[in-house]
């Protein structure tokens, strides 16, 4: 994946990945080395701000800058950044209600499972979607603008898909994130 270029951060080959930039897959990637310390605390830092600039990455783990490139380079060819995407309020884009659906199939005929998950990204209002293990098979992340809009969402498109049994919907009141995702 290329990353472009941004005036604003001009430090060399680090930039905004575009959510339109295909990902490498498992075969291109490069093999992946064992992380070290300063890989670790990279990740860390881009998962807590992806827009930081290559220079304040090398200053934050003692690294010089043309080392803190490529070993940027080298998380994002080796599958570790898979991307740098921009978090929104929900509620700004006039999509103040959320909640999260769990879904439970009647079978699990691996081609319902994948048709389900190959389509569901593409229903509008869903945010992100989850194959989990447990009673359920999915759960499903959804916003719209009124409690109405996530009723239609839910039965215009989760539940009217076939196989599905069950659907418990869960109105989200808070989203909280983790500030230590990696430990």
């Amino acid at each position: 994946a290329m990353l472009s270029r941004n005036p604003r951060y001009p430090s060399p080959g680090w930039g905004i990945l575009s959510p339109m930039t295909p990902q490498p897959t498992a075969a291109q990637r490069i093999p992946r080395r064992p992380l070290d310390a300063v890989d670790r605390a990279l990740v860390e830092l881009l998962a807590t701000d992806g827009r930081m600039p290559n220079a304040e990455l090398a200053r934050r783990v003692g690294i010089a800058e043309s080392t803190c490139a490529g070993r940027v380079k080298a998380l994002r060819e080796g599958g570790v950044v898979l991307a740098i995407r921009a978090e929104v309020d929900l509620a700004a884009l006039g999509r103040p209600m959320e909640a999260m659906v769990a879904l439970r199939f009647t079978g699990h005929a691996r081609e319902s499972m994948d048709s389900f998950r190959d389509r569901v990204a593409s229903i509008p209002g869903v945010v992100a979607a989850y194959h989990v293990a447990g009673a359920d098979d999915f759960l499903v992340h959804i916003s719209g603008a009124t409690a109405n809009d996530l009723r239609d969402l839910v039965l215009d498109h989760l539940t009217s898909v076939e196989g599905v049994a069950h659907a418990q919907t869960s109105l989200i009141f808070e989203r909280v994130r983790g500030r230590r995702p990696l430990g």
